[in-house]
């Protein structure tokens, strides 16, 4: 069965480095990215709202996941790498998407919003894979 993923998430596993939530968010969030970044054919469904990470959101947490500006963050993003709710692709496809449409200082503009844009790892993450790198594996905590 295919991860499946909200469009803004796409662009999160790219910058993730081991920040997140909560411990409970964290250990997934790091299981899935470790899965894409060692089995890059894993594929990927696009899902309109909350995805496979955000049902290790914390509950007491601010809670996000169906906020009106995260929806608008998602379409833009799908629209970046090509993909509409319900399609499927694999994770090197999304990669080769990013790759080939967007540059590190798009970041800054699609995610101005983001707690974690001011950290700089997403923009790390698309000039990593613009580069043709390979996105590092998390540190342990």
């Amino acid at each position: 069965m295919p991860i499946q993923l909200r469009g803004h998430h796409l662009l999160c596993l790219l910058g993730y480095r081991g920040m997140g939530y909560s411990d409970a968010f964290c250990e997934n969030m790091t299981a899935v990215y470790e899965q894409l970044r060692e089995e890059p054919e894993t594929m990927i469904r696009l899902v309109l709202g909350p995805d496979d990470l955000c049902a290790f959101h914390p509950i007491e947490g601010e809670q996000h996941c169906e906020n009106r500006t995260v929806y608008t963050r998602d379409a833009e993003i799908a629209a970046v790498v090509g993909m509409e709710v319900g399609m499927e692709r694999s994770w090197a496809d999304i990669c080769a998407k990013v790759a080939e449409r967007m540059k590190p200082s798009d970041i800054h503009h699609l995610c101005a919003t983001c707690r974690w844009e001011p950290y700089g790892v997403c923009a790390d993450g698309v000039r990593i894979i613009g580069e043709g790198g390979a996105l590092p594996p998390v540190a342990k905590r």
